[in-house]
Formats: structure tokens, sequence, C-alpha cells
């Protein structure tokens, strides 16, 4: 392969992917939560970056075009798990996580049994959207692991009245627990919202995917 910068930037951000979930094995919350999500946002951002550069300067090769698709799988599927880990199985992260997975690896799938013939089906701008909503969606969830931390951190000692009182505005919130707690919050219906719109797209994508490719599986009279 050429080791020229748009391929440097896909292997790269194949690497980052196991580091998200790598992330909560050295640090604590919510640090980990940060640093997982500078991490992928920084990651994702190399997923625009690398092909407009491979293409601006003429530099798409075999290696870029079969990485590509792998390392955003990676990304996503890696940090969806550990979001789903993480949020306790709820049912409204499951579910789309779930759905999501399974088209990757089916679609996956049938790439490699259709073979070299798997080229002959371009990415489409539906497929493109749904990885733009995926990455938006982790990234707000990110956020709102690290919003609902240090709300937790912060309401050490306090017994329930009194942080009861304080989000409620009854008493002197001194240390931006309703910031906190309005952070969190705005995340979480923002990423889930963002989730669910990214598992529409993505069954979508996939269903258009496999619809093209039944030319090719049909066998030969």
């Amino acid at each position: 392969m050429n080791w020229n910068i748009p391929n440097i930037l896909t292997l790269l951000r194949l690497i980052a992917a196991p580091g998200v979930a790598i992330m909560f094995l050295y640090f604590n919350r919510p640090l980990a939560d940060w640093f997982a999500l500078i991490l992928f946002v920084v990651a994702a951002f190399t997923d625009f970056l690398d092909g407009y550069l491979a293409r601006a300067w003429k530099q798409e090769s075999k290696f870029g075009a079969m990485m590509d698709p792998i390392a955003d799988k990676a990304m996503v599927i890696i940090a969806l798990v550990v979001i789903t880990g993480f949020s306790g199985m709820n049912p409204w992260i499951l579910l789309p996580t779930t759905l999501i997975i399974f088209r990757e690896v089916f679609v996956s799938g049938l790439r490699e049994f259709l073979g070299e013939t798997a080229g002959l089906l371009k990415v489409t701008n539906l497929a493109k959207w749904k990885t733009t909503f995926q990455m938006c969606a982790i990234a707000v969830l990110f956020a709102k692991g690290a919003f609902e931390h240090y709300l937790i951190d912060r309401s050490i000692g306090m017994d329930f009245a009194t942080q009861h009182g304080i989000l409620d505005g009854s008493i002197e919130d001194v240390l931006g627990l309703r910031a906190l707690e309005m952070g969190a919050d705005i995340s979480w219906y923002l990423g889930i919202g963002l989730l669910w719109a990214a598992m529409i797209l993505t069954v979508l994508s996939g269903v258009d995917y496999f619809r093209k490719s039944l030319p090719y599986l049909r066998d030969a009279p």
C-alpha cells in the first residue's frame, strides 16, 4: 500500500476504535467519558478528512477503499457496545444498537460473499447520512455520561432532601448541579433522538443494499 496521508488517517482511525473502550479501563469516569468523546470525535473527523484528501490529491487507493468502511464500522460498533453496557442495557439504547450492529454485520457478510462484485454497489448518500447520524449520536451520548457522573460526584455526601432542593431551585445551587442535570438531560434526549434516527437510516440503507445485490445473488439458470 501507499503510505500517503489519507491511508495513514484511515489506519489511525482503525487503531482508535478499540481505544474508545480502553479509555474506560485506564481512567475513572467522568474522565474516561471525556477522553472517549475526544478520541471518538477526532477519529470521526478523520473519516471526512481522509476521503476529502484522497479525492483532492487523487490518492484514492484499494487499501483506503477497503479499510475506510471497516474502520467506520469498528468505531461505531465498539462505541455502541460501550455505551450500551454503561447504560445498564437501557432498552432505548439497546434496541437501536442491536439493529445497527445487525445491519453492519449483515452487509459486511454480504459484501464478503459478493467478492469483487461488491465493488459495483457504490456507497449511497443514504449510507453516508446513516454514518453521520451514528457518529453524532455516539458523541452526544458520551457527553451525557460525563455530565451524569459530574453530577453524581458533586452530590456525594448529600442527603436526598438537600439534593432535591437544589435541583428544584429551593436551595442555592453553589455547585452547579442544575446546569449538570440540564446538560445530562439535553444530551440524553438529543442522543437518543439521533440514535433512533441513525437506526432508521441504517436499516433503510441495509435494505437498499440488499435489494441492489439481489441480481448478483441469483443462481444461474
